[in-house]
């Protein structure tokens, strides 16, 4: 027997969520911004969860605290500025549900949609999955867009 897929909602982040989002953080992207050379503090991740606050998204399962996805929309393209999914929760689909919705909007809008992903960030492979292509490397990134259909 099989485990129910949870319920996945998304609901603003607020600043009672932010010790969550913190160790969210340090736990996702602290080895890959070491391994960047990047600065892997507290201050550095806070000003990183900060950064389009207004447009993060606190991803729950069954209610519970499991993720962080911010995107939001430019004149002539969505931006993904954040996907993080627990440890607990990664290659469970979780991020795929979450990029899948904003995909299929963003198709409806006739929109392409853009992220920026390290290069030694594993999550390039879902993002290619998902038809992201890498269109430039800058720095340490690769910034990749997804066409929309028919784009």
């Amino acid at each position: 027997m099989t485990d129910p897929v949870p319920t996945l909602t998304l609901r603003q982040a607020t600043e009672d969520d932010l010790p969550f989002l913190l160790e969210l953080r340090k736990h996702t992207m602290g080895p890959h911004m070491r391994q960047a050379g990047l600065p892997d503090d507290d201050d550095a991740h806070l000003a990183r969860i900060r950064l389009h606050w207004d447009a993060a998204q606190l991803v729950l399962l069954d209610g519970q605290p499991a993720g962080l996805f911010k995107a939001f929309r430019q004149a002539d393209h969505w931006y993904v500025q954040q996907v993080q999914v627990a440890p607990a929760w990664q290659g469970h689909g979780v991020g795929a549900r979450v990029l899948g919705a904003l995909l299929e909007s963003a198709g409806r809008e006739g929109l392409p949609v853009r992220l920026s992903v390290l290069h030694a960030n594993p999550a390039r492979r879902l993002y290619e999955r998902l038809g992201f292509r890498v269109v430039r490397t800058v720095g340490p990134e690769y910034l990749m867009q997804r066409e929309a259909p028919g784009g």
